[in-house]
């Protein structure tokens, strides 16, 4: 732990005077081998300290800031250092605010880590900084599974891009006319290839009846140079991919049992649906990377409602959405608090009365903004109001502009439906175009109407 002097504060923190709200405030500013901690003066005699990023460091930490009389802590939110930190005041019963970096770093003199500490204490003091929000035990360690689950996906996509390109290097085609070597056929005809087969005409037994290219397009793609180093690279890739594919089906027990153990915490608890009732039910069609458990079954007993019926989301992207946001969406006071922190909203800036920007903030989306975003991009084509709504807001503004607007309806639907419970109710598209032109021709004819005033 190291000492530090407070005499050379500058005037960078005598340019906040007001009013002290919370006196028993600390700040904190998160490196990864060092915490610098300041609380106010008076407190003890050298106000800002140094400590360490190990454990102990860290209950020293926590019990300099008791000695101190702190109630109320305030870090920044710095890579993935301040989880430990964080983890330790709350266990030893601080009131802990997560700070976007963001919301202190912009204020003129030199930058050292003591006086960042001092700054943050003193904005915290005054009641000027705001938590970010922080997911509570069950949610943090169903994130960490469920994205690792996705950092697999993508890790084994990568090893089929590598079979594709040692099979192009042999001029082999067959991932030319078969949309995912993967899938079935590619799959049986791949095994075959590293089980010594080498005739073209051999491989028509593996194609499925559903392969839309010929069967003579396929045994013409199978014809190539056989080499010995890229069949090595193929069997390579192709087991590192099977080995990542058994990892995410382990990957995927571990997330039904945080499932399982969500679901008993409600009153009702997990009940297993009868055949004929999922039958009953309108299944999305599912994908290869879809969890290999009933997603639906255990969404619809967490959330008490049925957040697959909203158009373009499916089990693993409402997964996805519930390992980032939890099951509380009152955290956020409204849909539009929600939608405005994952960033699907314009960011108005207004002065004197009148709006100059309203541009969308141009920061790293979080995974539940992906999800929803993905989810907003599967509508274009589709014959519903979502999709009719995508499609106007497309030829409006463009691709991105869609997305965007569309994710930020399908948000304002899920927080509905999750906060209040209320079931998915969908417009009637005929209904819904009906209306738009209804509205539509009622601007055109007040346009009309003022320009006939002015004439």
């Amino acid at each position: 732990m190291k000492q530090l002097s407070n005499e050379s504060t500058g005037k960078r923190l005598n340019v906040l005077t007001m009013p002290v709200v919370n006196p028993d405030a600390a700040g904190i500013d998160v490196a990864a081998t060092m915490h610098t901690v300041a609380v106010r003066p008076g407190a003890d005699q050298v106000n800002v300290r140094e400590f360490g990023a190990f454990t102990e460091d860290l209950y020293q930490i926590a019990s300099w800031l008791k000695d101190c009389q702190v109630t109320t802590v305030a870090m920044e939110s710095t890579g993935v250092y301040w989880k430990q930190l964080y983890l330790v005041l709350v266990e030893q019963g601080f009131e802990v605010a997560l700070v976007n970096a963001s919301h202190v770093k912009n204020v003129s003199g030199k930058k050292t880590d003591m006086e960042d500490a001092m700054w943050i204490q003193k904005l915290h003091s005054c009641g000027l900084l705001r938590s970010s929000f922080l997911p509570d035990d069950a949610t943090e360690s169903l994130r960490s599974l469920v994205r690792h689950r996705k950092r697999l996906l993508e890790d084994s996509s990568k090893y089929v891009l590598r079979m594709q390109k040692a099979l192009e290097l042999m001029n082999i085609k067959l991932h030319g006319v078969i949309s995912d070597l993967m899938g079935k056929t590619g799959k049986a005809i791949v095994q075959a290839i590293l089980g010594g087969e080498r005739k073209a005409e051999n491989f028509v037994q593996y194609i499925d009846p559903r392969i839309k290219a010929p069967a003579e397009t396929i045994r013409k793609s199978l014809v190539g140079n056989w080499r010995a180093e890229h069949l090595f690279l193929l069997e390579e890739n192709y087991k590192l991919y099977e080995f990542i594919q058994q990892r995410v089906g382990r990957c995927d027990q571990e997330i039904e049992q945080y499932l399982q153990q969500q679901a008993a915490m409600s009153n009702e608890g997990i009940v297993e649906q009868e055949p004929e009732e999922i039958e009953k039910k309108k299944t999305k069609k599912k994908d290869k990377n879809h969890p290999a458990f009933n997603v639906r079954g255990y969404l619809e007993k967490i959330h008490g409602v049925d957040v697959l019926e909203i158009y373009g989301i499916n089990g693993g992207t409402a997964l996805e959405i519930l390992a980032e946001t939890g099951t509380d969406l009152s955290k956020w006071e409204d849909e539009s608090k929600f939608v405005r922190w994952l960033n699907l909203c314009p960011n108005n800036k207004i002065t004197g009365g009148k709006l100059i920007s309203s541009t969308v903030l141009k920061k790293k989306a979080g995974a539940a903004t992906k999800a929803f975003r993905a989810a907003a991009n599967g509508l274009q084509r589709s014959d519903n109001w979502l999709g009719d709504y995508f499609r106007r807001k497309k030829a409006k503004g463009g691709n991105k502009y869609a997305i965007i607007a569309t994710a930020r309806k399908l948000a304002i639907i899920y927080y509905k439906m999750v906060r209040y419970k209320q079931s998915f109710k969908p417009l009637d598209v005929q209904e819904y175009q009906e209306k738009y032109k209804a509205a539509k021709i009622a601007m055109l004819e007040k346009q009309l109407a003022k320009l006939k005033a002015a004439a």
